[in-house]
């Protein structure tokens, strides 16, 4: 285990640094030019002073000499500096970092609960009215846009029922401690978490009633039948377990996407993680920082998936490392 796991940390380096060249590229290719808004911000926007510009920043630097600079840093765990916050990277990206990890984590046990839950009991009503319900339902949350999904949320639950705040972290100017302030930050968690939450749960109810079908036609299942075991053992002990499988790899590759991926629901709900801070960088052109949360949302995705691979062997035992 600990070779297969020392294998696939060198696949991960390997594969990340792939990534933050492409990343580095793309942005690059992009349109605009960072020292021209900053000089066209501070009303200065002559050619000596975007030199300047360019020069204190690294931009007048050749491509690939700027790459291998970058690539060096990263080997150093240094993101390099936000030229508009005007402070390293990596110390904007771990003070979100905590934020977002608290509302994907929250919003992903919502999903794979309710997700594997309703698909074991759709699974277990097949084609009755139940089914057809549960099925609807998941579909409904799936197609429905999810920045469409959160203003809705505000308006009906903060707006007009007056029932959770709708938007930040914590309450402006509360300074609350202790237990007080864990309340206040649930409050504040329960739109967000839920709406995002919602969207991925049909994902996972799909998969366990799908694998949950399969699993109940196999040999193994029928003998079980057979030999008068209850139905509800035989859900539990037998298909459900061999049905995890597929839910288990769904889950560990959007488990590390969501980190990255919750920009709608942090923006709708101005909650302060790195998705936020991604579109604010994507608008002030600040390379620096939009390749950092590139960066922290691959490593992730890699972790996830490493975590994944682990968590097979817990799941079925007769899978090995090799």
């Amino acid at each position: 285990m600990l070779r297969f796991i020392a294998m696939r940390l060198v696949k991960a380096a390997i594969i990340l640094i792939a990534i933050v060249t492409l990343n580095f590229f793309l942005i690059h290719a992009a349109p605009g030019d960072p020292a021209a808004v900053m000089a066209g911000e501070a009303g200065a926007a002559d050619d000596i002073f975007l030199e300047q510009l360019r020069e204190q920043f690294g931009l007048d630097k050749p491509l690939l000499t700027q790459l291998g600079l970058y690539l060096g840093g990263i080997i150093q765990l240094d993101l390099g500096f936000s030229y508009r916050q005007q402070m390293p990277v990596a110390d904007l990206i771990f003070d979100r970092l905590p934020a977002t990890l608290l509302l994907t984590m929250t919003a992903f046990v919502i999903s794979l609960v309710l997700g594997t839950l309703a698909g074991v009991l759709a699974s277990a009503r097949v084609g009755k009215w139940s089914d057809t319900l549960i099925s609807t339902v998941a579909l409904l949350f799936y197609a429905t846009p999810l920045y469409w999904a959160a203003l809705m949320a505000v308006l009906i639950f903060s707006v007009q029922l007056n029932w959770l705040p709708g938007f930040g972290y914590e309450t402006v100017g509360g300074n609350y401690e202790g237990l007080d302030r864990v309340i206040d930050i649930a409050k504040h968690l329960i739109l967000p978490a839920t709406t995002l939450g919602l969207f991925f749960m049909a994902v996972y109810m799909r998969m366990t009633r799908a694998s949950m079908l399969e699993v109940s036609t196999l040999d193994f299942v029928k003998t079980a039948r057979a030999k008068g075991l209850k139905p509800s053992i035989i859900q539990r002990r037998h298909v459900f377990r061999n049905a995890l499988l597929p839910v288990v790899t769904l889950a560990g590759l959007q488990a590390g996407q969501l980190v990255g991926g919750a920009v709608l629901t942090e923006t709708v709900f101005a909650w302060p993680g790195i998705g936020r801070l991604m579109f604010e960088a994507l608008a002030q052109r600040d390379y620096n920082v939009l390749l950092g949360v590139f960066f922290v949302s691959a490593a992730m995705v890699l972790l996830f998936n490493l975590i994944t691979d682990i968590l097979y062997r817990v799941v079925d035992p007769r899978i090995r490392a090799s």
